[in-house]
């Protein structure tokens, strides 16, 4: 482990060094490069330099310990001293183990998330506008954007769908172990009678995929515009500004109606277009990778069952973990940093867990 973490080290006082190259410098694409890749590796030989550190001074403990004779009050100290340095390398080490586990290499990219209404009727849409409103709220927490590419909205301020995306650095990294189906225990706000409904809303995070890792066949694809629906003006209804596009090999089909400019449209169902393809391509070459994360926080299936908001009592499970937590207005303003953080830490265990059998 050590030599893979010096290798490591060399490489970003390489990387340093090139960063402040005036000539790498008047190249800003490959400026950006170099630096994001600096920032990838700034934890890890932190820590590693933090652990080589302790290492040193716990052998120079030691060898103290061996020179001090008999006295008591001395040993004593250097005994204590001991102690904790040997702590603190053990805990350094835990920390390089997780930091050393190979990288989701999607973790960095922007993230395209669709929430659907499923079981409920008026409820569900109503949830799937709540879910969204968290994501948004999640997103500001976190100085990331965020932009509706299309949706599908229900009279009384719900959604049936909902497509947006989320950029800034990281986004799939937090977000990605939101894929499932969500579910909500509630009285409707229409139930005269008071009774709980339980209501589900489906979603799917998908990693936001650049042109280049993508190769679209323009010849594999058919357009058709049409007249947007719903509120919007007279545009709506007399320019065939909405963009469908089907991939006719896979058979995946993408929308957009909610520019008025059909050029924007047609971008955007781009987007969407290009991240399903890398989710299909990635999925069917990384089967096995799948099933091993079936045992770690659940395959982010819409079909799986991942969560339960449950109103009455306040509260939020994730059933992947068994985690619960009585705060569920926070919750659904944003603050999902609990919830995700103990998702993120079962998972690296879990991989721990395989790399060491």
């Amino acid at each position: 482990m050590l030599e893979k973490l010096q290798a490591i080290a060399d490489r970003y006082d390489e990387l340093e060094k090139q960063i402040s190259d005036p000539a790498v410098i008047a190249d800003q694409k490959e400026w950006q490069k170099l630096t994001r890749a600096h920032a990838r590796l700034s934890e890890t030989v932190t820590i590693y330099r933090q652990y080589r550190q302790a290492e040193k001074e716990l052998a120079d403990s030691r060898q103290l310990l061996a020179e001090c004779g008999d006295e008591p009050e001395m040993r004593l100290m250097i005994s204590q001293e001991i102690e904790l340095l040997t702590g603190r390398l053990q805990e350094l080490a835990d920390r390089l183990r997780v930091l050393l586990l190979p990288k989701d290499p999607n973790d960095e990219k922007n993230v395209i998330i669709e929430i659907r209404a499923g079981a409920g009727g008026d409820e569900a849409g109503l949830f799937a506008g709540d879910l969204f409103r968290m994501y948004c709220r999640f997103a500001d927490e976190n100085n990331w954007r965020y932009e509706v590419l299309d949706c599908n909205a229900t009279g009384i301020g719900g959604f049936k769908e909902i497509i947006f995306a989320i950029n800034g650095d990281g986004a799939y990294s937090r977000l990605k172990y939101e894929s499932g189906v969500h579910r909500v225990q509630r009285v409707p706000e229409t139930e005269a009678s008071g009774r709980i409904h339980t209501s589900t809303v489906t979603v799917a995070v998908l990693p936001e995929a650049e042109e280049v890792e993508v190769e679209i066949n323009p010849g594999d694809l058919r357009i058709d515009t049409y007249c947007a629906s719903g509120a919007g003006g007279q545009h709506v209804n007399k320019t065939e500004s909405a963009v469908r596009i089907t991939h006719i090999p896979t058979g995946i089909v993408v929308q957009c109606q909610d520019e008025k400019s059909q050029l924007k449209n047609r971008e955007r169902a781009m987007r969407v277009l290009r991240a399903k393809l890398l989710e299909k391509a990635q999925s069917e070459q990384q089967a096995d990778i799948a099933e091993a994360r079936k045992s770690q926080v659940g395959t982010g299936d819409r079909s799986e069952r991942i969560r339960t908001y449950n109103f009455p009592q306040g509260r939020v499970t994730d059933h992947r973990i068994g985690l619960t937590v009585h705060k569920l207005p926070a919750v659904l303003n944003g603050e999902l940093d609990e919830i995700i953080g103990a998702l993120s830490a079962h998972d690296q265990a879990q991989r721990l867990q395989q790399s060491v059998v």
